[in-house]
């Protein structure tokens, strides 16, 4: 093998074991989103706020951090690579529990005032999200109470979902067809174990 292939072959085995960031692992149980809060009371307490600033309901928040990065807030994109081996940058530039994009992040940070907010941190992420999802209503009519339709939002951008972009992906439609459902069962689970 030659020197410049080890090379390549090296860096990129390095790229795919490094870490970055800080932070907790994720909570164990992802489904049941009283072990969530339980575990990580910190979250309850950003979900909380995020409510009483923005109107975001706890579970809507809660269902879209779980779609977007599983409660990681060390989340990015997968890497992508040419010919199998050599990494050439991430899918995109989303990351932490929001998986906010780097553009999209920065005009948070200047909107709303926020020069140090990080995106992993859960009291930034959720903060960021109940600023998107309140432009998403004043912009599309969308109910912050509407998971199913903020997420598709979320996802595409406020002018894709305008447009309609969502619906040339069935993939797309039956994600947030889930993400609706964890929202309505992640609500139950919450009024059941009183923790709001």
């Amino acid at each position: 093998m030659s020197r410049f292939l080890r090379a390549m072959v090296l860096l990129a085995f390095a790229a795919g074991c490094g870490g970055g960031g800080g932070g907790d692992a994720p909570p164990r149980d992802l489904d049941d989103a009283c072990a969530i809060v339980k575990q990580r009371p910190n979250y309850l307490k950003a979900f909380n706020r995020t409510e009483r600033r923005w109107g975001v309901p706890v579970h809507v928040q809660m269902a879209t951090i779980y779609q977007e990065s599983k409660f990681d807030g060390d989340a990015r994109t997968p890497l992508r690579y040419v010919l199998g081996v050599i990494p050439m940058g991430r899918q995109s530039s989303a990351y932490g529990y929001s998986q906010a994009l780097d553009g999209t992040w920065k005009e948070y940070l200047d909107d709303a005032g926020r020069r140090r907010a990080r995106r992993d941190d859960i009291r930034d992420a959720t903060d960021f999200m109940g600023w998107y999802m309140n432009k998403t209503r004043d912009r599309t009519g969308v109910p912050l109470t509407d998971a199913r339709n903020q997420y598709l939002a979320y996802h595409e951008g406020q002018t894709g979902y305008l447009r309609g972009s969502y619906n040339a992906k069935p993939w797309l439609l039956r994600v947030a067809d889930d993400l609706e459902e964890r929202a309505r069962v992640y609500d139950q689970q919450l009024r059941g174990c009183r923790v709001r």
